[in-house]
């Protein structure tokens, strides 16, 4: 069975030594009580109830999987349901919630880093998790004070959980031909029919209840998205005095055979005149919506990171120990049959590939988060509007580049293995099947990345990203000491922003070329912002040196392995960006 242990000294390296989190915290009255000591203990408690109570059931509820039964009726797999009692009396369901609600109101980046380590030990437990919190974040900002005051409270302490009901069986990504509908059904409440599918824990058996946001169209209302209307449709109906009613109208149909995510129940939701109540405005739901979308996007990265971490983890131990052939120089352990795979040189290379990319990622995901906190938070409007167009156009690019890399970097860690990485009781074939959803749950990595080039890039005239471009560059500008990542990375600015204004060039008057460039663009973005990141650890690493040479040493030599053998891949996405629309768009449909 896979091993995993949290990797708290790196967490708190990067946010209290890279990011300066109590800095930032002590702008923002909401967090005056959030500590360092506070963080750290928080995360201290996260690491143990990830390694002690959700990795031991991690690999039986993959083999077990979720089971449907008459009725609509799902059942989890064997401690599944003790687990998220153990989980949810122990408060991490209140960890990111409003006080007001009975939450804890921690930052976002200490938030992520949590969850980096439940997905890391338990992928599918958190998905469950992840709903409920994404469902909380878009009735706090959307619901009335009566739906509030019903729902955010059993949501934040998890007695009941949360899902998102969009897709259709002829309607994914283009929701505006969604045909679910709505009718008044008196006294505020709806009647809504329609089926939905791949609804992530759509039903169980670990809450009492569950909170269904869901898509549907009035009866009047106007074709395409903007006809959309959102609604909270509960799984039982809520009393006056707030215990649970009768049953309603959404039932199971059936739940999805996956590939990976196994505990996780995937369902087709059937809806007959189930009851539901407005959340926001007729009509303007997909906006309502996309707060939770949002949230579940930058979640769904963090999956990447987390499967990563834990690939990694358990290729170092397996490359120490695994004996076969000799150092090329010589024996290193001439003692023994052979030496240990990690003297290899490719072996090296994918185990500092998945280093690099992973502590990178988790950074940029701390750097996000407390930017996010920002745009809420901060008592600067003006603050608070960077940082919102900050994680604009972040979000698709933490949501597609963390999972894209953290796939690879499971598929690296699984070949590390060799044939011990293809069989079951290893558990590394468990990471790379749980990893490859992430890059389609939440829309593709492809959406996110026209979302970027599109909507934030074009959709901004540049200027959005003309703010990160500016952050690096101020940066760049107070380098000091040698740091051999800093080269690297005004190169790969200098690109983006090449490439960045190669596309606001072309892009009025041919489109294609926005959904020519998106992907490539998205990744020369993330190497980009990954540089960064490596960049500020590289020069507190090179601060700190004395004060402990195994662990800064080792950041300086993963920043040079990332600048010298990873980044240069931006000058080869640029070439490609800069190929346009053309060979993509010339050939027939019918000659594919």
């Amino acid at each position: 069975m896979a091993s995993y242990k949290a990797p708290l000294r790196e967490m708190q390296f990067v946010l209290h030594e890279v990011l300066g989190l109590d800095q930032a915290l002590a702008q923002m009255p909401r967090y005056a009580e959030v500590s360092p000591d506070l963080v750290d203990a928080v995360l201290e408690e996260g690491g143990k109830i990830a390694e002690e109570v959700l990795l031991p059931i991690n690999r039986a509820g993959d083999e077990e999987g979720c089971q449907y039964q008459a009725g609509g009726v799902v059942v989890t797999p064997k401690g599944y349901k003790e687990a998220y009692k153990t989980f949810r009396e122990a408060g991490w369901t209140s960890l990111a919630g409003d006080a007001e609600f009975g939450g804890q109101q921690m930052p976002k980046a200490v938030q992520v880093l949590f969850e980096e380590m439940v997905y890391a030990t338990n992928t599918s437990f958190q998905l469950y998790c992840s709903l409920s919190m994404g469902a909380y974040q878009a009735l706090a900002a959307h619901a009335t004070d009566a739906l509030k005051q019903t729902f955010l409270p059993k949501l934040v302490d998890g007695s009941w959980t949360g899902t998102m009901c969009l897709t259709e069986a002829h309607s994914g990504t283009d929701l505006g031909l969604l045909r679910s509908k709505a009718v008044p059904a008196g006294e505020g409440a709806y009647a809504i029919t329609g089926s939905k599918i791949f609804i992530t824990g759509g039903e169980h058996d670990l809450s009492d209840n569950i909170v269904h946001l869901v898509l549907a169209r009035l009866p009047d209302a106007p074709e395409g998205v903007r006809g959309i209307s959102l609604f909270l449709v509960p799984k039982f109906l809520v009393n006056a005095d707030g215990s649970l009613g009768a049953r309603n109208g959404i039932v199971c149909g059936a739940i999805e055979h996956k590939m990976g995510i196994k505990a996780s129940s995937t369902c087709v939701m059937n809806l007959d005149g189930a009851i539901g109540y407005l959340v926001g405005e007729p009509n303007k739901g997909l906006a309502a919506m996309f707060t939770m979308m949002n949230a579940e996007r930058l979640s769904i990265g963090i999956q990447g990171i987390g499967l990563a971490e834990a690939s990694y983890q358990n290729a170092v131990l397996y490359a120490r120990d695994r004996i076969q052939g000799r150092a090329a120089n010589g024996a290193e352990q001439p003692e023994k049959a052979a030496d240990p795979i990690i003297v290899h040189p490719d072996v090296r290379r994918m185990l500092l590939t998945m280093r690099a990319q992973t502590e990178a990622a988790r950074c940029f995901a701390a750097y996000v988060g407390t930017e996010l906190d920002k745009s809420k938070y901060h008592p600067d409007a003006a603050v608070r509007e960077r940082s919102e167009a900050l994680v604009a156009l972040l979000t698709p690019v933490a949501k597609a580049f963390f999972t894209d890399y953290g796939f690879e970097a499971t598929v690296m860690g699984m070949q590390v293995f060799g044939g011990h990485g293809y069989v079951r009781e290893w558990g590394m074939e468990q990471f790379v099947r749980d990893a490859r959803i992430a890059q389609i749950y939440e829309g593709t990595n492809g959406v996110q990345a026209l979302d970027l080039a599109g909507r934030k890039v074009v959709g901004s005239k540049g200027q959005w990203a003309e703010l990160f471009f500016a952050e690096v560059e101020d940066f760049l500008g107070r380098d000091g000491g040698v740091h051999p990542i800093f080269p690297g990375l005004r190169h790969a600015l200098a690109q983006l922003k090449e490439a960045t204004a190669f596309i606001l060039g072309r892009a009025g008057a041919n489109k294609d070329e926005i959904g020519a460039a998106s992907a490539d663009y998205l990744r020369l973005f993330g190497l980009t912002a990954f540089a960064y990141m490596w960049a500020r650890m590289d020069r507190i690493a090179e601060a700190k040196l004395n004060d402990d040479m195994a662990f800064y040493g080792a950041k300086r030599s993963v920043a040079r392995f990332y600048a010298e053998r990873v980044l240069p891949d931006a000058t080869a996405l640029l070439a490609k960006i800069k190929a346009g629309a053309e060979p993509l768009m010339a050939l027939d449909a019918e000659l594919f």
